[in-house]
């Protein structure tokens, strides 16, 4: 290539004659003749060589034809290969795309306020959710993620688990940041929201309240909802490295501090611009919010049992003795936890996120040893009024007077005032 550039230099910038050209560089003529008339630069390409996979092509071609997806391995071992399987994976890894259809995928644009992708993160960060030494006291815990499309702002929020009422109070807490909501909700197939191909009660019911569509992704097609899977990788890759937490509020603090100063504020090239400078025609597009709340948070329906404690995801709660007996409506949020009994609060507790923890209230333990107190007194003056048998019966004492009246008789009879009582006399005293 070089000696091609110098021979064109010198004879047509400097007007060097053939023959000195090949003087000076020590080449033939015919050479220098042959670059001066070339009008591309030279090239020089290596024919095709041999392999020992093309003794076997045909097999392979044979077995993909009938199952495309089939794996080099498989193929390896139904043609009796024994030469090395890199080459075998290279020759596979070129014919396979003439035996599968074409899967394109387009590139989609979004109008302001037309969708935002769903989805949970699990960080592989065990994070601290209750006293030191308590039985899981870090677990890995769901984070819920939103992005809308036209913008491409991202929010994100720790949540207790991932059942339908822990990820739609997220999902409110993200939207009620926003004041606004999109028209459409892109979720995959999560077994909360729609894992048998159709929105579950609860998911449908919130979409209801908010006016909006939950729309679920084919199963298995991650690239239907790309701009929220890349974002996942973003926060691995981005927020997660030289980060701890204390507790799962701890972790909201530091993701929402940075979403909005570094993710949220950075020029994306697919967009030509900064989340953050699109976002208010974003919202504009969106749709107004109810004037009513959607029904959030785990909620259940219970008959309170002598020992006064309901259970909601996998941890006891107290609740006040009074209710014994009768059925109590809870509702727990990831902040809170209230009950109530006939439209009536009989506890409130925070929310622990850890497993297997018992949370009682000072008074709900003082009423219940209350009204022990008084049962025990009321048994005992039930004792103390009653007496048994030999063989076992219990019969009440009654007063004599009560006898008297039941047969009729009265040994005080009313004196009769025509009656006159003898006086005594001297010689009866």
């Amino acid at each position: 290539m070089e000696e091609w550039a110098e021979v064109r230099r010198l004879h047509r910038a400097e007007g060097v004659s053939i023959k000195e050209i090949a003087r000076r560089l020590g080449l033939a003529r015919n050479t220098v003749r042959a670059a001066l008339r070339a009008d591309a630069p030279p090239s020089r390409e290596r024919g095709p060589r041999g392999s020992l996979v093309d003794k076997v092509e045909p097999q392979v071609r044979a077995l993909l034809a009938e199952h495309p997806k089939m794996p080099a391995t498989v193929i390896a071992e139904r043609i009796g290969w024994t030469r090395s399987l890199t080459i075998l994976k290279d020759r596979v890894r070129e014919l396979r795309p003439l035996f599968l259809p074409p899967d394109p995928a387009d590139r989609l644009e979004y109008s302001p306020g037309e969708l935002a992708q769903c989805d949970l993160w699990f960080p592989p960060v065990p994070i601290p959710v209750g006293p030191a030494g308590q039985h899981g006291a870090a677990r890995v815990l769901p984070v819920l993620a939103m992005t809308c499309g036209f913008s491409r702002v991202t929010d994100a929020v720790m949540i207790p688990s991932r059942k339908a009422g822990d990820i739609l109070a997220g999902m409110w807490e993200i939207i009620g940041g926003w004041g606004r909501c999109p028209r459409t909700l892109v979720w995959d197939r999560e077994a909360a929201i729609g894992g048998t191909g159709k929105p579950s009660v609860e998911a449908a019911a919130f979409a209801g309240t908010l006016g909006v569509r939950i729309k679920l992704t084919p199963p298995r097609d991650p690239e239907s909802k790309g701009l929220i899977e890349r974002r996942n990788g973003y926060f691995e890759t981005s927020f997660l490295p030289g980060r701890s937490f204390v507790s799962p509020f701890d972790f909201n603090t530091q993701i929402e501090t940075w979403l909005t100063g570094v993710a949220n504020a950075r020029h994306l090239r697919s967009i030509g611009a900064t989340p953050a400078a699109r976002w208010t025609a974003d919202r504009a597009g969106m749709v107004a919010l109810p004037p009513v709340a959607p029904q959030v948070g785990l909620t259940g329906r219970i008959r309170l049992s002598r020992d006064y404690y309901v259970r909601i995801d996998g941890n006891d709660y107290s609740v006040n003795p009074a209710a014994i007996g009768r059925f109590v409506d809870w509702i727990a949020t990831p902040a809170l936890v209230a009950v109530t009994c006939a439209g009536q609060i009989v506890a409130t507790h925070e929310r622990a996120w850890a497993s297997g923890a018992t949370i009682t209230d000072p008074e709900h333990r003082a009423i219940a040893r209350a009204m022990r107190t008084e049962l025990t007194a009321t048994r005992d003056r039930a004792r103390r009024s009653t007496r048994s048998h030999t063989d076992g019966h219990v019969v009440a004492l009654r007063a004599l007077p009560d006898y008297d009246a039941l047969c009729g008789v009265n040994f005080d009879p009313a004196p009769d005032p025509t009656v006159t009582e003898p006086t005594a006399t001297a010689e009866g005293q």
